[in-house]
């Protein structure tokens, strides 16, 4: 767990959130992928896309959980982007 995001207008940098120990967990663990949970908000998207880069020279596969529409939700009150998303996260049935 990384317990936080990044997010420059709260001046929460990568010292402030667990960022070290998911590091040293990759490097002392056979860790095969990481999973990334984040919301899909500024803080959430900055912090993956700087996991991603952190993370480019490590032999890991870093996946994210899928978006798109809740169980229950109407698709007629769906925004575009979270159509888009539940689009592209289409599964074969």
């Amino acid at each position: 767990m990384l317990w936080g995001t990044l997010s420059a207008i709260e001046g929460i940098t990568p010292d402030q959130i667990k960022i070290k120990e998911l590091l040293k967990r990759i490097e002392t663990q056979k860790i095969t992928e990481l999973i990334l949970a984040l919301n899909t908000d500024i803080e959430g998207e900055s912090t993956v896309l700087y996991l991603k880069d952190l993370l480019r020279t490590y032999p890991i596969r870093i996946s994210r959980l899928a978006k798109g529409l809740p169980m229950g939700s109407e698709v007629e009150y769906a925004d575009e982007i979270t159509l888009s998303s539940a689009l592209e996260g289409r599964i074969s049935i």
